[in-house]
Formats: C-alpha cells, sequence, structure tokens
C-alpha cells in the first residue's frame, strides 16, 4: 500500500488543494489531491531539480 503525504504548503483545512508525495519501489510518486488517479512517477533528481526551479521562481517573484 502507498503512503501519501501531503504538502506543507496544502491550502485549506481540507487539504483538497495540494501535492502528494509518495516512495514506492525506488521511485518517488506525484500526484494532486484533486485528481488522485493521475500519478507521475519520478527520480529524486528530477524532483530536486523540480523544487529547485520552483524555489527560484518564488524567490524571483518576491
Amino acid at each position: 500500500m502507498i503512503q501519501w503525504q501531503k504538502s506543507t504548503f496544502s491550502s485549506g483545512s481540507d487539504g483538497a488543494n495540494c501535492v502528494e508525495v509518495a516512495a514506492s519501489e525506488g521511485e518517488l510518486l506525484l500526484r494532486e489531491s484533486d485528481a488522485p488517479t493521475r500519478i507521475l512517477p519520478v527520480t529524486r533528481t528530477a524532483l530536486a531539480g523540480l523544487l529547485h526551479h520552483l524555489h527560484g521562481q518564488h524567490t524571483a517573484s518576491t
């Protein structure tokens, strides 16, 4: 059974709008809570690159 973890940036008390991550068989899985059947498998390197990019976008806009 896959154990999903919600993002700390989840909005709302019910967590209806969030990104979730899970580890399964050596890869990471991403999904949005409003579309839980659409799962994106990613490598740790790819996820780290995505987070680095998003962090840079957030920093540039503030």
